[in-house]
């Protein structure tokens, strides 16, 4: 019973430290796949997608195809997808071949430290996606991946993508 009651009350803590919709999204600087420096805030305007994944991750490379179609569709309206890697430094280097081995053209980050993570997803569930809008405040966050799921992404997309910042 008592370990049940602290499972809970650290569950209940962790829960508490997540980002949820209406929340200003935690700004964070990271760098892509080449070394350059990125940060959320400078895309300040636009739909963001951030998406935690790891190389390992089976779930994480079955969206992926599907954030590559959604951000070729709409990032002339507005949509940033900024993809980030959660390989530690053993599989880092494996991030960059696969992604230029499936010709994703998206921004792909290294979050090697899982520090950008552990504030948007303490628990480190992947894939875990983070969307949010022109403002800056989260729309919504998801953990997993399951076929059908990309569609509900993009409804929610076209809809932020619509609104005025």
């Amino acid at each position: 019973m008592i370990l049940r009651t602290l499972a809970a009350a650290a569950f209940a803590a962790v829960m508490a430290t997540s980002a949820v919709a209406g929340d200003k999204a935690a700004d964070f600087t990271l760098r892509d796949i080449d070394g350059k420096s990125v940060t959320l805030s400078e895309q300040a305007g636009k739909v963001v997608v951030v998406s935690f994944w790891a190389t390992w991750c089976g779930p994480c490379k079955e969206e992926m195809p599907h954030l590559q179609k959604l951000y070729t569709e709409k990032k002339e309206e507005g949509l940033v997808v900024l993809s980030i890697s959660t390989d530690d430094a053993r599989s880092a280097s494996k991030v960059k071949p696969y992604i230029k081995k499936n010709g994703y053209d998206f921004t792909v980050l290294l979050d090697r430290d899982s520090s950008v993570i552990g504030t948007y997803n303490p628990a480190k569930t992947l894939p875990f996606t983070v969307v949010v809008d022109r403002a800056g405040d989260v729309a919504k966050q998801t953990q997993g991946f399951n076929p059908g799921d990309e569609k509900a992404l993009e409804e929610l997309v076209v809809g932020l993508l619509a609104k005025e910042g």
